[in-house]
């Protein structure tokens, strides 16, 4: 049984044939997040999946502005 192999990316950028090679090719999954804009292509592709980083975002600010240490969000 080959392995099955997951990968990760914080800005899917996904130009020309790359969702096709997805859809395509060995990955079981990739996992994007919305730090930028997809279009419907890569988004209704069944490999990927897109991840909010609104929370992780949003708990930085608020740790910032309230002179807390933002060094457990990275644990």
């Amino acid at each position: 049984v080959p392995p099955e192999v997951s990968a990760y990316i914080s800005h899917g950028v996904l130009s020309g044939p790359a969702v096709q090679r997805v859809q395509d090719g060995p990955l079981k999954e990739l996992v994007i997040t919305d730090s930028i804009e997809q279009p419907h292509e890569v988004l209704n592709c069944k490999k990927i999946r897109q991840v909010s980083v609104a929370p992780l975002i949003g708990e930085a600010i608020r740790r910032i502005a309230n002179e807390e240490s933002v060094s457990k969000l990275f644990d």
